[in-house]
């Protein structure tokens, strides 16, 4: 067994003793705090680097285009922590920010970048003692590789499972062609959380380029939840654990329209098989939804015992009260026990309690 894989079980073990009756955030992010200097030639397009902005900011530049400024709680376990214990947060799932999955790039040059964002990940598991537990990328434009760092990942890295896009490339993750990525994922025994990137529609928004985050990214998780249903992803993988950010994002309003279509129209039905209300139930999804109406609407949809702490840390469009929210949507201490830590417990395999399908024992 290779060094990080003994540190990481080791973190492994301490984050099923933190999750065991804390709250926990499977929604998070991280950045490093500097990229490596390409060194196989001219640099390629879509390759990130930082600028410094102050002494706990750096912006991330791309293709000399500043794409976003993030403080050091980004790459700073210490700093985590002082926020997960003011939010009353114990273990936080560590993911890559999504313009970090590079399904855009080269597929080589991507996996390059995606392996050094995940041993980022690695080491910041290893300085969280058991706090964090990590969510790490695959360059899924190219299956061979996919493949390949999702082993390592496992084996190596002792992750929990990976962070991937509503689409790469435009092509919806319910599409076939990933079909035999996520039957491996799910013979690995990780998870998936889908989070949204490059959303579609964009053209259809009015205003700043903000609206994206706002607008465009619920929208195409809406949409990747829908592929996922209609193309049969969890009748072929029915082991395979797999939650939605943002809420499902706007899923839970296209349900009741497409129940109605697997009525209506045969083709509809005969995509479907299983009525989709009934699928859905065996998805997961994050609370992040920003309205307490709308979480119990989430909650309805999903189930009491598949929505869990979804925050969005470290970005500033995020919850900043994860608990504050739950408390406000639900009265019941069992209900909220689950969406605390049960269910990301469960999702993310953190003990022995947990059952292949999701469900705990």
């Amino acid at each position: 067994m290779s060094n990080w894989k003994n540190m990481m079980t080791h973190q492994h073990e301490n984050g099923s003793r933190h999750c065991a009756h804390g709250a926990i955030d499977i929604h998070s992010h991280i950045v490093p705090s500097t990229f490596p200097k390409w060194a196989k030639g001219p640099v390629p397009s879509g390759w990130p680097s930082t600028e410094i902005s102050d002494c706990c900011h750096r912006t991330v530049v791309i293709d000399s285009r500043p794409y976003r400024t993030v403080s050091d709680a980004c790459w700073t376990a210490s700093r985590r922590l002082e926020d997960m214990d003011r939010s009353g947060i114990s273990v936080q799932a560590l993911s890559p920010m999504p313009e970090l999955f590079s399904y855009w790039l080269d597929a080589h040059v991507a996996a390059d970048l995606t392996r050094y964002i995940n041993d980022v990940i690695a080491t910041m598991v290893h300085e969280g003692r058991g706090r964090f537990v990590g969510l790490g990328g695959v360059p899924l434009q190219n299956h061979d590789l996919a493949m390949k760092e999702l082993h390592r990942l496992k084996h190596e890295l002792g992750f929990a499972g990976i962070e991937i896009g509503s689409n790469v490339n435009d092509t919806p993750i319910g599409d076939p062609k990933f079909a035999e990525f996520f039957a491996e994922v799910a013979r690995l025994d990780m998870s998936v959380f889908v989070h949204a990137v490059r959303p579609t529609g964009m053209d259809r928004l009015v205003g700043p380029a903000n609206l994206q985050q706002i607008l465009g990214y619920p929208s195409d998780i809406g949409l990747a939840a829908a592929s996922i249903l209609t193309g049969g992803l969890l009748r072929k993988t029915p082991g395979l654990r797999i939650a939605l950010s943002h809420g499902g994002g706007t899923f839970s309003a296209l349900l009741p329209r497409l129940e109605q279509g697997f009525r209506t129209f045969p083709a509809v039905a005969e995509a479907l098989e299983t009525s989709p209300s009934i699928q859905a139930r065996a998805l997961f999804a994050d609370s992040l939804t920003f309205d307490k109406e709308m979480l119990q609407r989430v909650v309805k949809v999903f189930g009491e015992d598949r929505v869990m702490i979804g925050t969005d840390y470290p970005f500033n469009f995020r919850e900043t009260d994860p608990i504050g929210r739950l408390h406000d949507a639900f009265k019941q201490e069992p209900v909220l026990d689950r969406l605390k830590h049960g269910n990301a417990r469960a999702f993310l395999a953190l003990d022995g309690s947990v059952a292949l399908d999701g469900s705990v024992t």
